[in-house]
């Protein structure tokens, strides 16, 4: 669309008032699903993630059936998706996301990020889509009523809260790279608040993580409170979203 239709829409919608500027809003954010939701299927067309992805799909049907298996391959599939389209943005050239049973699925990165910034964006991009794939799931959970949902959305948010431990490879220890000492006390202060709150196992391993690194020397000197804020609310998001759904096992949605 060209800039002067677009300004064609917006004053055709500031005529109607407060109605019409919603219905700019939602034309807005359609057409930004819309083209996110193109990127995300692109993954599809690469047959080594298709052919990884249904050896992976016919494992876990095996195993906790079809419904379970098809949900968890879409969402660990979004997480992943998540990460090439940060990857994307940043111009930086990987491989399509490649799916292994019993451990998840991988992207390589075929250059490095120029710096420890765009590292830690592109690690969390991951777990932030992986929580937009648990929220939708969770609703369709409240919408239905069908513990299946509740099982995918409690399986999705607990694995994208394990990414979040800041070590070695995990998507959290990515993240983590870019906070200062003082940053990495104050996420782990949000750690332990949610523990609290929770008593959510996993949030013991995170707070682990987080108070080793508050003692490793590759801290930057330079606070970045975008990753500070994009880990924080992770970590609060999704150990509410673990507790909400903790309830339903595997074994009661089918």
């Amino acid at each position: 669309m060209q800039l002067s239709d677009k300004s064609v829409w917006a004053k055709r919608a500031a005529k109607l008032g407060p109605a019409g500027v919603l219905l700019w809003k939602f034309k807005t954010m359609a057409l930004l699903v819309l083209t996110k939701g193109k990127l995300v299927l692109l993954g599809l067309t690469k047959l080594s993630t298709f052919a990884s992805m249904m050896a992976f799909f016919a494992v876990y049907w095996s195993l906790y059936g079809w419904k379970f298996a098809l949900g968890f391959v879409l969402s660990i599939y979004i997480h992943e998706m998540g990460h090439v389209i940060a990857l994307r943005k940043y111009g930086i050239a990987a491989t399509s996301p490649m799916f292994i049973p019993f451990v998840g699925a991988i992207v390589r990165l075929r250059q490095y990020p120029a710096n420890v910034a765009q590292d830690a964006r592109v690690g969390l991009a991951g777990p932030i889509w992986g929580l937009g794939a648990a929220v939708v799931a969770w609703m369709a959970a409240l919408t239905t009523g069908l513990p299946i949902w509740y099982a995918i959305a409690h399986t999705g948010a607990w694995l994208n809260l394990f990414n979040l431990i800041p070590v070695w490879q995990l998507d959290g220890g990515r993240g983590f790279r870019a906070l200062t000492r003082k940053q990495r006390g104050m996420a782990l202060g949000v750690v332990v608040a949610m523990w609290v709150l929770t008593q959510e196992g996993m949030l013991l391993f995170i707070g682990l993580g987080a108070g080793y690194r508050l003692f490793t020397k590759d801290a930057p000197s330079e606070d970045d409170n975008g990753v500070l804020m994009q880990y924080a609310g992770l970590i609060v998001l999704l150990a509410l979203l673990v507790l909400m759904t903790s309830r339903f096992s595997l074994r009661s949605s089918y």
